[in-house]
């Protein structure tokens, strides 16, 4: 469990106050000002400084203005809301990407979370990028959040599971999750991969991403993607400032903290990624490329 004071600066980086007990309307609020507010981001790896899937180190980074990916955002809410005395289990799931070949199924590349509260059991998560603005209730049924719509359904592959399929113009095709519970150790194999393995596509590319009621924004790379009411919009950054900028004023993650020559070489590598990805004529990004991928 972590600390009152710990909880209260949780809940102040979400702009939510401290909800008097444990209800569906909060959990939302809370779902909400989270995805908003807490980037999906690989920022740390990028920079070389893999982190754990511990969810208190988890939280510090959230605390201190970074994100993270499932294991981190999902970790760290999980944590958040036990501490407010939700009923709060773990979930061993696994992401199938448009792109990779791996099959259906809950291989381990995904944290999921449900939550008992008031009755009713609901799937919460906030480590999907362009996936859920609120928790969905877990039964079977089409719900629209914004421009997105998501089906929830029993997992034709995991015994007593569940799939949520995405937004059939999201990144990925689905994420099915084990009934089973889970803990930190299950993820600890997977996140080594994903943080540090040359193939993994934390490793080769940076990415951030925020959700809101419109819709999502995208950094990758150098192109800025933004999903709303109004569309799509595409943007290729060009220069270290605007891409700088972007990242900080965007996506709240900031380099201030970087010595010039830590700066310089983000900025190369940032550059020399997305110009590889040009001459692979690669088409811009719809949301983000797979960040989750089997070992």
């Amino acid at each position: 469990m972590i600390t009152d004071d710990t909880v209260d600066a949780y809940l102040h980086r979400l702009g939510v106050p401290r909800p008097p007990r444990p209800t569906v309307d909060a959990l939302r609020r809370l779902h909400r000002a989270h995805v908003e507010r807490v980037p999906y981001e690989n920022l740390e790896i990028q920079l070389g400084r893999p982190t754990t899937v511990d969810p208190e180190a988890s939280i510090a980074r959230i605390l201190a203005g970074g994100g993270g990916y499932c294991f981190h955002l999902n970790g760290a809410f999980a944590t958040l809301l036990a501490a407010l005395g939700y009923q709060v289990r773990w979930h061993l799931g696994g992401v199938q990407s448009r792109t990779d070949e791996q099959p259906p199924g809950a291989t381990g590349n995904h944290l999921a979370l449900t939550v008992r509260c008031e009755g009713e059991e609901l799937l919460v998560d906030v480590g999907l990028g362009d996936g859920l603005h609120e928790p969905l209730p877990l039964r079977a049924g089409t719900y629209r959040q914004g421009p997105l719509e998501y089906r929830l359904e029993p997992s034709a592959v995991v015994p007593g599971g569940w799939r949520l399929h995405n937004d059939p113009g999201g990144s990925f095709l689905g994420m099915d999750f084990s009934p089973d519970p889970a803990g930190p150790a299950d993820f600890v194999e997977q996140h080594r991969w994903l943080s540090t393995s040359p193939d993994s596509p934390f490793v080769r590319a940076l990415c951030a991403q925020l959700r809101d009621a419109d819709g999502y924004r995208l950094l990758r790379g150098l192109v800025l993607v933004r999903l709303g009411a109004e569309g799509r919009k595409v943007r290729e950054l060009t220069s270290a400032d605007e891409w700088f900028a972007t990242l900080e004023e965007v996506f709240g993650l900031s380099a201030a903290g970087l010595t010039p020559a830590r700066r310089a070489a983000l900025w190369s590598k940032v550059l020399a990624t997305h110009r590889a990805w040009q001459l692979a004529g690669a088409p811009a990004p719809a949301a983000r490329e797979p960040e989750h991928s089997e070992a």
